[in-house]
């Protein structure tokens, strides 16, 4: 298997599939490059070079007990484009996968970067502070944790049938396949990772990397995302940046890569060919 090795030990598994332009894909919380499928099929065949990691902890990654933090997350990506001397690369990151895109381009420069886009992503701030009111109160994050500490399998499968890809809707037809998929990924992963990935999404305050970033970014977001809720993310983002653009999604859910990937896919070629 591809794996570079950090500064710190950590093994970083990665898919690195064609030639052309670069396509870098950041998957999200607790998830791997798997769920980049849909998207890296698509771009593959239509002349991209696309690359996608497991987050350390994720994955085929190494499941070490520390640097679940989204500077370590940042910096492990800096580490794969740098081993493969990526220029001119889009970068594009889903839900934590976002944060990871915008701490990246904020912290390590855009020197090898052209654009990004962030869908359905965590920035700017998850959790509700004196200064971010409409941000979720702490104590929905720290359930997260105890229900996975509970019982992690369980926890996986309900998100996944649930609220993550909107099956919980009533004119929604729940996929199994789909739902199995998410818990396969989830599974693959440490539990330990996974525990401080939920501080990672949920606490990183992203306000001052958004502001810093110049190139062109593309926010995209669901109005029905029942895990980023809409309002305190995507648009307080597209606001932050300097070259951002908005696009909202009527209905779709958490997870729209992958139940609305025609759609994504199209918009997200339009972005990076305008």
């Amino acid at each position: 298997m591809p794996t570079i090795t950090t500064k710190d030990g950590t093994e970083i598994f990665y898919k690195d599939w064609g030639s052309g332009q670069p396509i870098v894909f950041s998957h999200g919380w607790p998830l791997s490059a798997d769920d980049w499928d849909a998207q890296m099929l698509f771009f593959l065949n239509r002349g991209f070079r696309v690359i996608a990691h497991d987050r350390r902890g994720h994955g085929r990654s190494s499941q070490g007990g520390t640097g679940h933090d989204m500077d370590h997350y940042a910096d492990d990506l800096a580490a794969v484009t740098a081993h493969l001397d990526l220029k001119n690369a889009v970068h594009v990151g889903h839900s934590t996968g976002g944060g990871e895109v915008v701490h990246y381009i904020a912290r390590h420069g855009e020197s090898r970067v052209a654009k990004a886009a962030i869908l359905s992503a965590v920035p700017p701030l998850m959790v509700q502070t004196p200064g971010n009111p409409g941000g979720l109160p702490k104590s929905v994050f720290d359930d997260l944790q105890r229900q996975l500490a509970a019982n992690r399998s369980q926890f996986y499968f309900d998100l996944a049938s649930g609220p993550f890809y909107g099956f919980n809707r009533p004119d929604r037809k729940p996929s199994q396949a789909v739902i199995l998929n998410w818990w396969r990924q989830g599974m693959m992963g440490g539990a330990k990772a996974h525990y401080d990935g939920v501080v990672a999404f949920s606490q990183t305050d992203f306000t001052e990397d958004l502001k810093k970033i110049n190139v062109p970014m593309l926010v995209m977001h669901g109005d029905d995302d029942q895990i980023v809720p809409y309002a305190d993310s995507a648009p307080l983002s597209a606001k932050l940046l300097k070259n951002g653009t908005l696009r909202t999604y009527k209905g779709f859910p958490h997870g729209m890569p992958t139940t609305e990937a025609e759609t994504i896919n199209s918009d997200l070629l339009a972005f990076i060919k305008g």
